[in-house]
């Protein structure tokens, strides 16, 4: 083919380095903003920090300062959220779901009803040894220590051989944050065998080398391999059964059966607490389905044992790290602040997530000396970085308070009756009235919270699809969901609301939701089904 040269004109849309930080940092939450300034600190000698000043949000979210704006007025600064950016993390283990069998199920079958003790009953059992007798409750050790510092300062008080310890407090690093074994021995002994821990089974036996040389200690390493594994998993076993003997109740254990049993072992001997072992570790499901003649059958008790056997259960705790959770570590930081004021609502930013950035003015004197012919360019460039990057900075809480403003102004409702006012608003009608993309009210919107009278939610939460009403209206389905949720506090245990009912219901208040969508509504409300919400 000849070569032949063309001209052709065509529209693309090139983004300016500018441009994309914006977008990038319009898109982060709160806890990744202060990650990129950071490290933007550390990279721009240019960047500096202010100095702290104080804050004029000093008073609580709930009670207005002395110079309370008027109520036309959304924009004095308004009071400030609960700090959380100095809190020091708690926990030392990890809090994620490890799959534990049964755990969730259970949890997920009894909610709304009178199994929701067993979630949030703490164990009340005290420990004989072992552990801090200082009378307190486990939710106030837990607020000062995690659940590891707890069992460590337990183990280490044991009188317990080195070896026996160490194997302790190998377990004890296993827990998850719920305080269950999640791995099994087995893999446990496996990974210390293989870091070179095989002395905590076996003492090292020093051998003079055979004449053969390397075949025969060859042949004796892998004759002495399954004993040094026999072993370890014998110290495993033993040390399993000191960690369960510490407090909390249930610590160590393997599944929620054995969770449960450990922890009603610590009730007086009887009738009901036998029974109710046997129900722990072998009828868990039928007890989560409420199905008592089934019980009945299968253990051969009558109902009122069955029902103490119950009462029991639903005292102990299911998860034994609970209480030592890093509450602290899950407390969302809201990037706004909603007050009443007057007759209307005050919106501000929350000073305290807002970076004080400034350029370092010593710095930017000498970049703009060098300028000339023998200046450096290099300083320049960075000298507009910082700028770019303090003024993309301040443009993301400008967009977040805009954003904000028509939030609260189009559901101003909700602060007032909560969330079954609120009105039906989708991401399109808040970017028309504020001449944004679509797309960016969905980056604001993201992981940016609104701390509110009503409570502190994601700016997500105030969107909702709508639902047609006989009177030709429009409902949202927050507020559907709201209805959901109250009519499920208020139903009969002994009777409750199947979806076909609850959307009878709906229908009567003028909504029409259909039976599916009930049911999905219901699920996002983690309410369970009407057959596990059933009283016994």
């Amino acid at each position: 083919m000849k070569p032949t040269l063309q001209v052709r004109l065509s529209q693309h849309l090139a983004l300016t380095p500018q441009l994309q930080q914006s977008i990038r940092l319009l898109q982060l939450s709160t806890l990744e903003l202060h990650q990129e300034v950071g490290q933007m600190l550390e990279q721009n000698p240019f960047l500096d920090v202010e100095e702290d000043s104080p804050s004029p949000f000093e008073t609580p979210l709930d009670r207005p300062p002395a110079d309370a704006a008027p109520a036309d007025r959304i924009d004095e600064p308004s009071d400030s959220a609960e700090r959380g950016d100095g809190a020091e993390a708690i926990g030392e283990m990890r809090a994620d779901d490890f799959g534990t069998p049964g755990r969730d199920d259970w949890e997920n079958g009894t909610e709304g009803d009178d199994f929701d003790g067993i979630r949030e009953t703490p164990g009340r059992v005290q420990r004989d040894g072992g552990g801090d007798d200082d009378g307190e409750m486990p939710e106030r050790r837990g607020a000062d220590i995690s659940l590891t510092e707890h069992l460590r300062r337990q183990a280490i008080s044991m009188r317990l051989s080195a070896e026996d310890r160490v194997a302790l407090l190998v377990l004890i690093e296993s827990l998850d944050g719920d305080g269950y074994l999640a791995d099994p021995l087995e893999e446990i002994g496996a990974r210390l065998l293989e870091m070179g821990a095989a002395a905590l089974a076996t003492q090292e036996v020093q051998a003079a080398p055979p004449a053969n040389g390397r075949d025969a200690a060859a042949d004796g390493d892998a004759a002495d391999a399954p004993s040094a594994a026999e072993a370890m998993q014998d110290r495993l076993r033993c040390a399993l059964r000191w960690l369960q003997s510490l407090d909390p109740p249930g610590v160590g254990a393997r599944d929620l059966g054995e969770c449960l049993a450990l922890q009603l072992r610590h009730h007086p001997r009887g009738p009901a607490r036998s029974l109710a072992l046997r129900i722990a570790q072998n009828y868990l499901e039928l007890l989560a389905k409420r199905d008592i003649r089934r019980l009945m059958s299968l253990t051969g008790a009558t109902e009122e044992l069955v029902r103490e056997a119950q009462a029991l259960i639903v005292a102990c705790e299911p998860k034994p790290g609970r209480p030592f959770s890093d509450a602290e570590a899950n407390i969302v930081v809201p990037d706004v602040i909603v007050r009443k004021s007057g007759r209307g609502l005050a919106v501000a930013l929350n000073p305290d997530v807002m970076p004080k950035l400034r350029i370092n003015d010593l710095y930017a004197q000498a970049a703009r000396a060098q300028r000339g012919a023998n200046g450096n360019p290099g300083l320049s460039a960075r000298l507009q970085e910082a700028r770019w990057f303090v003024k993309n900075v301040q443009q993301r809480f400008d967009t977040i308070l805009r954003v904000s403003r028509a939030i609260v102004e189009r559901q101003r409702a909700f602060f007032t009756h909560g969330a079954i006012a609120m009105k039906p608003l989708v991401l399109r009608e808040i970017a028309d009235e504020l001449g944004l993309h679509e797309s960016t009210i969905s980056r604001v919107t993201t992981a940016k919270y609104m701390a509110t009278p009503q409570g502190t939610f994601e700016l997500k939460y105030f969107f909702g699809s709508s639902l047609n009403t006989e009177a030709g209206g429009n409902a949202s389905s927050t507020a559907v969901r709201a209805l959901i949720q109250r009519f499920v506090a208020a139903e009969d245990a002994a009777k409750p609301l199947s979806d076909s009912q609850i959307s009878q219901m709906l229908e009567e208040q003028g909504i029409q939701v259909a039976r599916r969508t009930v049911a999905k509504y219901r699920e996002a409300l983690k309410i369970a089904p009407a057959a596990l919400r059933k009283s016994m």
